[in-house]
């Protein structure tokens, strides 16, 4: 008896002990806290040597898969002064108070061939990232995959965080084979391999946007709607961001300097923004992989939204029976600048299938920090994004009020 009353209680115990985790556990986890940080996902150094600033006359030819200036290319006399190593670009990057920046030279260019994990440029970049790295700042590592002549898929990417890389212009290589090879592409240490298409051209963008499968739709989560520090129209960069949505590509906007050289690192003013819960390169990654992101001619914006309580770039529900009808946005916008009226906020806007305007808010006066909550009901929409306008247009040459200053990460319904 004396047995069985202990046997009782211990069980008893056991109950309770696990109702109370089984309690526990139902907790909804704290949300995340996010930090805004600005840097840039696309710059060549002189691992880049067949084109860039350095050269005062200048051209490229490609001699068996691999790019080299033309014979009768110049070099300007102070050349050094615009170009660097990696680590010259991301020492340069940190004092110029970027939080992050990436180095994606041309994979084939003549310092990275021959192609292999042991390529002295290739591990002298790597060594350079890490070292670069700290709390303060975030040093990147990746090539970009330029197939220029086909067959079949044309275009350029920048893949992140690879351990290895690849030659899109040396024999069997190809877009299709890219993407096989990133589905098991190893990383180069903490953080995921990611990939964005870059500056995308106006009509048949990589096939037509052809070719998605769900194990490239986690891979190829950015592209870009700035390139270098200009203003493209709604044919170019935004035209193809729109086509890439509508075909299923679940890509959050960023911005590449596309910097062939150092002077770009001061003069370019547009950034790529992650929302990350820390500056480091695990954590960015994770936030570029979750597509918190947002591109904008102007480097002190700041900008972030909810939907439903899901954070930008969300995806709202597993699939499309569960999917809501009803989209209560958060969108906080502001700039620190507020002695700048450049900078004061004047229009935002929500932007959804087809590239169609659901609804936009007219800020008047013009205000340096806005908060709008619309509400939309739809029962068809795949994604929904939003847009900003300042009075200036950015912090760039070509800029007018007109001109979109920031696009920000899509979320996903779910349909």
């Amino acid at each position: 008896m004396r047995c069985f009353k202990t046997f009782l209680k211990i069980f008893l115990l056991l109950c309770a002990a696990f109702f109370i985790g089984a309690g526990a556990s139902a907790e909804p986890a704290p949300a995340p806290e996010y930090h805004i940080y600005a840097g840039n996902t696309h710059s060549h150094t002189s691992n880049t040597w067949s084109h860039g600033d350095q050269w005062k006359k200048g051209g490229v030819r490609v001699v068996d898969g691999v790019s080299q200036p033309k014979t009768d290319s110049v070099l300007k006399p102070d050349w050094q002064k615009f170009q660097g190593t990696p680590a010259t670009h991301f020492a340069l990057a940190r004092a110029e108070g970027y939080d992050f920046y990436a180095v994606t030279d041309h994979s084939q260019e003549a310092p990275l061939d021959p192609v292999g994990p042991d390529n002295p440029a290739w591990l002298a970049q790597k060594r350079d990232a890490a070292a670069a790295t700290d709390a303060g700042f975030a040093a990147i590592s990746g090539f970009e995959y330029s197939e220029n002549n086909g067959p079949g898929v044309t275009g350029h990417i920048n893949v992140y965080n690879s351990a290895e890389y690849l030659n899109a212009l040396k024999p069997g290589m190809d877009m299709p084979y890219l993407y096989k090879w990133l589905v098991t592409a190893k990383p180069n240490g903490g953080g995921p391999v990611l990939a964005c298409f870059n500056h995308p051209g106006k009509i048949n963008s990589f096939d037509n946007w052809g070719d998605r499968t769900p194990a490239l739709t986690d891979i190829f989560t950015m592209l870009e709607v700035i390139n270098f520090n200009r203003y493209w129209t709604k044919d170019g960069l935004y035209h193809s961001f729109i086509r890439a949505l509508d075909h299923g590509w679940k890509v959050s906007p960023v911005c590449g300097h596309d910097n062939h050289g150092t002077t770009g690192i001061k003069t370019m003013n547009a950034r790529t923004f992650v929302l990350a819960t820390a500056k480091t390169k695990t954590a960015i990654l994770d936030a570029m992989q979750h597509r918190r992101t947002y591109a904008a001619y102007n480097k002190t914006i700041q900008c972030r939204y909810t939907v439903n309580g899901q954070v930008m770039g969300s995806t709202l529900a597993p699939d499309a029976g569960s999917a809501p009808e009803e989209f209560q946005f958060d969108i906080l916008v502001t700039d620190p600048e507020t002695a700048n009226p450049g900078h004061a906020i004047t229009k935002i806007d929500i932007v959804t299938d087809g590239g169609k305007v659901v609804q936009t808010h007219d800020v008047s006066p013009a205000s340096h920090s806005v908060r709008w909550k619309p509400l939309i009901k739809d029962a068809a929409s795949h994604y929904y994004f939003v847009r900003v306008w300042n009075a200036s247009g950015g912090d760039i040459p070509d800029a007018t009020p007109d001109h979109t200053v920031a696009w920000l990460a899509p979320v996903w319904t779910g349909r």
